[in-house]
């Protein structure tokens, strides 16, 4: 198949001081010559810049940029790649780039470079996948989950399963389809035992996929509570700057207000809700319906309450299955009323940046507790690696019942190709041709 030369803009849209044209392709030196009027090609001197002058399909002056080769297999898409870098403007740099195309070169899809770099055995699925992660992080534990991603790590430790898994089934293979070679097969204890290992590193992985989840959506944390007791403060305050309007007429906050904080590398996504009372008016009722279905689907909910007046206006959140829940006792630069006392919350005063602050470390000690967000190291899984883990271990798991149930080798093989094509999947290899390649190599069948 004839591969194509592509281009695109790499730098984000809009207005900056230089913006970034990359080509990739077979034709990626000429497409690149006929718009560069510098150094000739032959001349280009591999990953070093080359000052010149970008010049249109008539030969009429564009820009001046710098030109940067790097030549194929050792480039990100294993491609010869050209980037050029000009000004930033928005017309100059779409006049670069249609000068691209009408040198050659088709617009890039969205993608389309991380593609071939897959499909040319530079990254892996995961990797991938870890650009964009990279991309988008918000917090210094993103990046250096996604970091870690991008650097091969998740990819090694399913690459150990994936080869665990032809290993075992090299063994149940030839027992099947050569049993006439007197090779010996591992006991079926051995066997088993071998099938759980796999399973312990499938379960192990499988077991970051919340944290995963967090990194890179941000844990849904819902502001709740009843008018007037310091919601919108607490938002304002952990978010360092006003973003919600505080007022004592109740009933300010009708609809919800999110936000995003950085609460020292985990992301909380922040929502402020109206707030929850009897005998409200039509407009903010439905507020108050919204603010319900938003603690429907929390994950942290923050309950603020006015410590310094009655406990009888406050209605009593019901407990969220799978949420945590936290009671704060605002106000607490006032006297604490007597309906208060000995009631269980984490005492603030929004008005208050050391105990908002506070706060803020009490939130992180008891997110991070047991979760493995604190730790050094990090191997989260996202949602494609989930699901097609957890089918791995679902056919494993069935293989080893019929394994363990004298069940013929034919059925325990058919449950084991099942696992590994699902564990090939999470970084892009299901080449079932290497189970043909482990047998002969380890087993000298037909020598």
């Amino acid at each position: 198949m004839q591969v194509s030369t592509i281009a695109a803009v790499a730098s984000p849209p809009g207005v900056g001081a230089v913006a970034l044209i990359r080509i990739s392709g077979p034709d990626a030196a000429k497409v690149a010559a006929r718009v560069f009027a510098g150094r000739p090609s032959s001349r280009w001197r591999p990953r070093c810049q080359h000052w010149g002058r970008l010049i249109g399909p008539e030969g009429e002056g564009i820009d001046e940029g710098l030109l940067t080769y790097f030549p194929g297999p050792k480039s990100f898409t294993g491609e010869d790649i050209v980037e050029i870098g000009c000004h930033g403007g928005m017309l100059v740099t779409r006049r670069v780039l249609e000068a691209v195309f009408a040198a050659g070169a088709e617009p890039a899809a969205p993608g389309a470079f991380s593609q071939r770099a897959f499909l040319n055995g530079r990254i892996d699925l995961t990797q991938a996948e870890a650009i964009m992660d990279l991309i988008s992080a918000q917090t210094d534990l993103a990046i250096r989950a996604a970091g870690e991603q991008l650097a091969g790590r998740l990819g090694i430790e399913v690459e150990r399963i994936r080869k665990d898994l032809i290993g075992l089934l090299a063994h149940v293979e030839a027992y099947i389809d050569f049993p006439e070679e007197d090779i010996e097969p591992d006991s079926m204890e051995a066997l088993i035992s071998a099938m759980d290992q796999i399973a312990g590193k499938l379960d192990h992985l499988l077991a970051t996929a919340d944290q995963g989840r967090i990194l890179r959506e941000g844990i849904r944390t819902v502001i709740c509570g009843p008018p007037n007791a310091g919601k919108s403060s607490l938002l304002n305050g952990l978010l360092g700057f006003d973003r919600a309007i505080v007022s004592d007429l109740a009933g300010t906050t009708r609809d919800t207000i999110e936000e995003f904080i950085n609460l020292k590398g985990i992301p909380l996504r922040l929502i402020d809700t109206a707030g929850i009372r009897e005998g409200a008016e039509a407009i903010e009722r439905e507020g108050i319906q919204r603010t319900r279905a938003q603690i429907a689907g929390a994950e942290l909910i923050l309950h603020v309450v006015d410590a310094h007046e009655s406990r009888d206006m406050v209605e009593e959140i019901q407990p969220v299955p799978g949420a945590r829940f936290v009671r704060v006792l605002n106000k607490e630069d006032l006297p604490r009323h007597a309906d208060w006392l000995g009631v269980d919350g984490y005492p603030v005063s929004c008005i208050e940046p050391e105990s908002i602050e506070a706060f803020r470390e009490h939130l992180h000690e008891m997110l991070t507790a047991g979760t493995g967000l604190a730790t050094a190291s990090l191997t989260a899984i996202n949602a494609r690696h989930q699901a097609c883990l957890k089918r791995a271990r679902r056919e494993l798991g069935e293989a080893r019942g019929l394994m363990a149930s004298g069940e013929s080798p034919e059925f325990v093989a058919a449950g084991l190709h099942a696992a590994l094509h699902a564990v090939g999947e999470v970084i892009g290899r299901t080449d079932i041709e290497e189970i043909l390649g482990e047998i002969f190599s380890r087993f000298c069948i037909g020598k």
